[in-house]
């Protein structure tokens, strides 16, 4: 198992670090992430169960380390945390049937030359 309280801190004392060299970036990375939160449409239980799932469909682990803390820290059960995740497993799995249809079309695209 991964240890992920471990991985947390030591991801967040880079980012740090790279903050300093890059102050600009992270700015704008700021500017977004509080932009969303203005919209007003969504709480933020919400926000972190998408923030978790899309962490599964980009597969960063240290956006599962830093989300899973704020989801907990807000609330967010187990069982809501699950039913996110199965959204994201049924994305992954409608994008690898997606991609196989255009693998058929590149196949027969292949094959009419």
């Amino acid at each position: 198992m991964q240890d992920w309280n471990n991985d947390r801190d030591s991801l967040l004392k880079h980012v740090a670090d790279y903050a300093k060299l890059a102050p600009d970036t992270m700015r704008g990375l700021s500017s977004m992430e509080a932009g969303t939160s203005k919209i007003g449409k969504l709480d933020a239980k919400t926000h972190e169960l998408i923030a978790l799932a899309v962490a599964v469909t980009t597969r960063c682990d240290g956006c599962i380390a830093v989300h899973s803390k704020k989801a907990i820290e807000l609330g967010v059960s187990r069982e809501e945390i699950a039913e996110a995740l199965s959204v994201a497993i049924a994305l992954n799995a409608g994008a690898a049937l997606t991609y196989s249809a255009c693998v058929l079309e590149a196949v027969d695209s292949v094959s009419q030359q």
